[in-house]
């Protein structure tokens, strides 16, 4: 086939970078070449648009060992532990093919994990789809969580976690963001670094298809109406082939053959070979007549371009080659010498005894083309001014039981329960708290895992939105106990082409760096997703935040269920009754503008560490933070879960009571205190000048307020628990 600019574009390359394709060769490439350029340089493989901005972000702390720019992050946990994790999306796969995109970003999110050495030990997913009422909606998701469900359960790792929200914003490109969690031993991590020449470079797993071919390209481009033409591209997960790979792997990485190894995810084979050579600074030649395939008549730039899951690329020492056969032969899977390291810095590529590839690896790796693009600055939208009149008809309960039947306020149990979280026997906190926990096998220690995000706050102000989703992974696992590490982050957002959607994703990151830097909670690894929008219409954006922390006695860990009748409730952090942005302003008074919370991070930071305090003298029996909703859909999930109810006492400030219950002030908690623990902790809130309300006490069945009926638990079940379950049902 001749190529031309009309391929290269259709490949997904600009007119301008096909010309930068044929001045670097100086020749016209092939159409095997031009693939493997237009896999390299699009955006999901080279960020092009992204990297000068992703520079700038804090991903060092005494705690890191691997920042961004491998697999996955890895951070110290002590005692000779490491904690590998990321997150990635799946967002055009899943929109197009709902059951496969889920279960092969799983797949793919737990490859990067246990290439790196580390065996996966939990998993967590972010996923965000169109309004509840749009007709996609309710296929999309059942197809995401049974596709998540699908790969997880299978394979044997449990999900502890995750987050679900719906939006119109998502009606045309709805957001799959999976999470992985490892563990492994500092001494045997695994880098895709290649390193040596003559080395034998080794294909494992399953053979090669044509599904998700141009993969990467399509996720790196908006949709239109031929969307159903795309479903080729999206690849097609084994989980239980997976767990073959898994252990194959984990069994060779026991001894010391590996120099470098890489999964093949994004771009296939052509993205893992070129990464490997890249890192090592070498060249590296291919055979792909020696590339196991399953389809017939395979063409070069489809060998190379294929996104067929269960994949991994590795460079051993020379000799090893029998001795790790033996491995992937017990395990039933494809093991072939398919090439070699060399010293050209070239990747040479032959097929039927034919040259055809021959490109200078610095050519797709530094040479791929960055852009420093225009971008808006996003003011801070004013303030809106509710009116007394606003609140005259409204009643507290009225309100609350709306506000708790609202889906992105409602219990999610619907889709976690499809989820095996309790596999492997290490789960100490399941789906449904602030964090999920899950112990380090054999220890006292545990890891404490969240996602978050926050699309509307970041959609009225990029740089808040930001800081505040950092934030609110802190406060989740200050929550359950645990010393916050270091996060991983998907960065969502629209066509990065346009001003306004650049500037969103500037200023997100810049509020997410400077959240990072000050509570000293690097970024260790990450993904950015562009070009989410279809038929012009982009997505709010959407930065989710995979936070890990560590508890060091798994037994002492906080929960948010109220734990026994007469203790004291008190909310630390000052409400100041933040409503504009919130569930109430947009379900109650129909307000959908003005500005997102303020967020504090002297506040944060001090309040955190305060609460991390009172938790290891043992003062607090119950602790949860307060977000969506403000102090009643906190104080009503706590009922919830301890089945257990709360007086609440008389205001002491003159606030408008709606703007105290149902603010969504930043930095604040709610926690449970023994009456006698009462004066030892106020002495040290006061010492730590962190400001508290006497909330209420803790009574028998039911929530009550000065002048509102009571709300028994059973009534609070009702309007929370039953929401979604319904949806999917009817």
């Amino acid at each position: 086939m001749e190529v031309n600019l009309k391929i290269a574009e259709e490949f997904g390359l600009k007119k301008e970078e096909y010309e930068k394709v044929c001045k670097l060769l100086k020749r016209t490439p092939n159409i095997t070449e031009l693939s493997i350029f237009s896999a390299m340089w699009n955006e999901h493989c080279s960020y092009k648009s992204s990297k000068i901005h992703l520079k700038k972000l804090n991903t060092k702390s005494k705690n890191v060992i691997q920042g961004p720019g491998e697999n996955a992050g890895v951070v110290d946990i002590g005692d000779d532990h490491a904690i590998v994790f990321k997150i990635e999306s799946h967002n055009h796969p899943s929109f197009i093919e709902p059951y496969q995109g889920a279960a092969t970003g799983v797949g793919g999110i737990m490859r990067d994990v246990f290439t790196m050495g580390a065996r996966p030990i939990a998993n967590l997913n972010s996923i965000h789809f169109g309004s509840s009422q749009h007709k996609k909606t309710k296929n999309l998701l059942r197809g995401v969580v049974k596709g998540i469900g699908g790969y997880g359960n299978c394979i044997g790792v449990p999900t502890i976690g995750g987050q679900t929200s719906f939006d119109e914003s998502y009606n045309g490109n709805i957001l799959v963001n999976a999470m992985t969690v490892g563990l492994v031993k500092k001494n045997k991590i695994f880098y895709s670094k290649a390193a040596g020449i003559n080395k034998p470079v080794i294909y494992v797993g399953s053979k090669t298809g044509r599904d998700g071919i141009h993969g990467a390209s399509m996720a790196s481009a908006s949709f239109d109406e031929r969307i159903e033409e795309k479903k080729p591209t999206v690849q097609v997960g084994d989980p239980f082939t997976e767990k073959l790979l898994m252990e194959a792997c984990l069994e060779l990485m026991e001894g010391k053959s590996i120099i470098a190894i890489q999964d093949m995810g994004a771009a296939g084979l052509t993205s893992s070979s070129v990464e490997m050579a890249s890192k090592g600074k070498l060249g590296i030649e291919l055979n792909l007549n020696k590339v196991p395939c399953r389809e017939e008549n395979m063409l070069p730039h489809e060998i190379m371009l294929s996104e067929s899951q269960e994949r991994m690329l590795i460079i051993l020492e020379n000799g090893k080659e029998k001795e790790a056969k033996k491995i992937f032969d017990k395990w039933n899977l494809d093991f072939e010498i398919i090439g070699k390291t060399t010293d050209t810095k070239t990747i040479e590529i032959f097929f039927n005894e034919q040259k055809v590839v021959d490109i200078p690896i610095d050519f797709l790796s530094e040479n791929a083309p960055q852009y420093d693009r225009k971008w808006k600055k996003v003011k801070l939208p004013q303030k809106i001014k509710f009116k007394k009149n606003e609140f005259k008809s409204l009643k507290i309960n009225d309100c609350l039981k709306k506000i708790l039947s609202n889906p992105n306020i409602c219990e999610k149990k619907w889709i976690w329960e499809q989820y095996d979280h309790t596999v492997m026997g290490d789960t100490i906190q399941k789906p449904g708290g602030d964090a999920g926990v899950v112990r380090v096998h054999g220890t006292n220690k545990a890891i404490a895992a969240s996602v978050d995000s926050s699309a509307s706050y970041c959609n009225s102000h990029p740089l808040t939105g930001g800081k505040q989703v950092v934030c609110e992974s802190w406060r989740n696992l200050i929550s359950v106990g645990a010393e916050p590490i270091a996060i991983t982050n998907c960065l969502n957002f629209g066509n990065p082409e346009k001003e306004k959607n650049m500037g969103e994703f500037v200023e997100c990151v810049e509020g997410i760096n400077e959240a990072s830097k000050y509570l000293e909670f690097p970024i260790v690894s990450g993904n950015v997703s562009f070009y989410n929008e279809t038929k012009d219409k982009g997505i709010k954006p959407t930065p989710t935040i995979g936070g890990i922390g560590l508890l060091k006695e798994y037994s002492k860990i906080m929960t948010m269920d109220f734990k026994k009748i007469g203790n004291q409730v008190i909310v630390l952090g000052k409400t100041d009754g933040h409503l504009d942005q919130s569930i109430f302003a947009k379900e109650i008074l129909g307000e959908k503008k003005g500005p997102p919370p303020e967020v504090n991070l002297f506040n944060e930071k001090n309040i955190g560490r305060t609460i991390l305090k009172l938790y290891q003298n043992s003062y607090i029996e119950t602790s949860h933070d307060i977000s969506l909703g403000g102090i009643m859909v906190a104080i009503s999930k706590m009922c919830i879960k301890g089945n257990k109810g709360i007086k609440i006492g008389k205001l002491n400030n003159l606030m408008n009571k709606f703007e105290y219950f149902f603010g969504e002030d930043q930095g604040r908690y709610i926690v449970e205190i023994k009456q006698e623990n009462l004066t030892k902790v106020e002495d040290i809130l006061d010492k730590n000048s962190v400001h508290y309300d006497k909330l209420g006490i803790i009574t028998k069945d039911s929530l009550e307020i000065e002048n509102e009926p009571k709300l028994t638990i059973d009534e609070l079940k009702k309007y929370n628990n039953n929401w979604i379950k319904d949806y999917m049902v009817n």
